[in-house]
């Protein structure tokens, strides 16, 4: 029985290309190469769709993330509107707690910072919040306070049903991070209230 005889350095192609139909039977496997004294044909790809992120559906902030706009933009809304309230909120507030809350304005400017390249990524747009007209009236120190914890906790809610909410692995990891610093922001004013209702 005459058995096949294979050189060093030689390698039978076909086995190779056996398996690369299995895994991606689309492409050819060797572009230009030969096996066996073949010449296989190299894929036909234009040339644009093999720039860096020319993906007509990338795996992240693709399609998937698309569907959710409205969502994000509304959160980018709520975040400003945040800001603007711990801004005013730090102007009327007790020394102690005038630096903290200049803290939480700054933490909810990088909210919707992050929200917006996530807009961005996903539309090739940049989205332009809507203009505020007036100051908002923060009321009684506690008050104030009370209605920021709830705002947080729920802010914190609604990321992670969001998060639930998209297939897009990158938006979802985005939610699920903005909702773990409201809930921590809501920690931080309950412990300025627990200050506050006690005297302090």
């Amino acid at each position: 029985m005459d058995q096949q005889v294979h050189t060093p350095g030689t390698y039978d192609f076909r086995q190779y290309d056996r398996v690369w139909q299995r895994v991606a039977p689309a492409l050819a496997p060797f572009e230009g190469e030969e096996a066996q004294g073949e010449t296989l044909p190299a894929p036909q790809v234009r040339q644009e769709e093999t720039l860096p992120g020319a993906e007509p559906d990338p795996c992240c902030m693709g399609s998937e993330a698309a569907s959710m706009l409205e969502v994000l933009t509304g959160f980018i809304e709520e975040e400003l509107e945040d800001r603007r309230n711990y801004l005013v909120l730090a102007r009327q507030a007790p020394m102690w707690a005038r630096q903290r809350l200049r803290e939480l304005a700054s933490d909810e400017g990088g909210h919707a910072r992050k929200l917006m390249a996530a807009h961005y990524l996903i539309t090739g747009t940049c989205y332009h919040p809507r203009v505020s007209c007036g100051q908002p009236c923060p009321g009684p120190w506690c008050e104030a306070l009370r209605r920021s914890y709830h705002g947080e906790a729920c802010g914190g809610f609604n990321y992670a049903r969001a998060a639930e909410g998209t297939a897009d692995i990158c938006l979802a990891a985005l939610f699920r991070e903005l909702s773990d610093d409201e809930y921590r922001h809501a920690g931080l004013l309950m412990s300025m209230l627990e200050r506050s209702v006690c005297g302090g």
